[in-house]
């Protein structure tokens, strides 16, 4: 199964501060207050006046991300990071290979990154999407890392993403329905079941 990312996560009031006047800005709910916005062309030809543009071939330690994040874009997170920290984060994994890169803007300027790992061999912690969260303020808990702590394997795509935001959903979205199923299917047990006509299975 695929997974790719391209979106800004920072403190839910700092990116609705930023984003209330724009067309693209969709804002989808994250955990422990902090959300993300999908960066999509043309939410980047509404910040800069431009369109994307794409690095060719694969990422690398070199070129970490495949949206070029030319001076117009750059400077924008960075004023936005004199609110708080603010990260750009993209992944991208198909058929169990993949890489992470990330980078901090804080006080106006690049504070941690960017950081390219494309094979993911060292602790989780280190992967550059957690390291960026932890400079987030992004606090650990019961799930297994940052990453999912907040969240961030909910949608699998930009579009997900979206959709997420479009819909207000937050990020326990998924387990509240879990436990919604749970709770209907333990309360259907407990019913007793009606007699009925040969073939009903004596279902209620």
């Amino acid at each position: 199964m695929s997974y790719q990312l391209s979106a800004v996560v920072a403190d839910v009031e700092l990116l609705r501060e930023q984003t209330a006047d724009l067309d693209h800005g969709v804002l989808a709910a994250l955990r422990q207050d902090f959300a993300l916005l999908p960066v999509t062309p043309q939410l980047v030809e509404e910040l800069t006046g431009d369109l994307p543009d794409f690095a060719p071939g694969e990422p690398g330690p070199e070129r970490p991300f495949h949206l070029v994040l030319r001076p117009a874009l750059a400077e924008l997170l960075a004023r936005w990071s004199r609110r708080g920290p603010v990260a750009y984060l993209e992944a991208g994994f198909a058929g169990g290979l993949g890489h992470q890169a990330a980078v901090v803007w804080l006080g106006g300027e690049v504070s941690w990154g960017p950081c390219f790992d494309g094979a993911l061999d060292r602790p989780r912690a280190e992967w550059p999407i957690n390291s960026a969260l932890a400079r987030l303020g992004v606090e650990p808990g019961p799930w297994i890392d940052l990453f999912a702590e907040l969240g961030l394997h909910l949608e699998r795509d930009t579009a997900g993403w979206l959709a997420h935001g479009r819909r207000g959903l937050t990020a326990d979205y998924w387990d509240e329905l879990a436990e919604e199923w749970e709770s209907e299917q333990s309360a259907a047990d407990q019913q007793p079941a009606r007699p009925g006509p040969v073939g009903d299975w004596g279902i209620p």
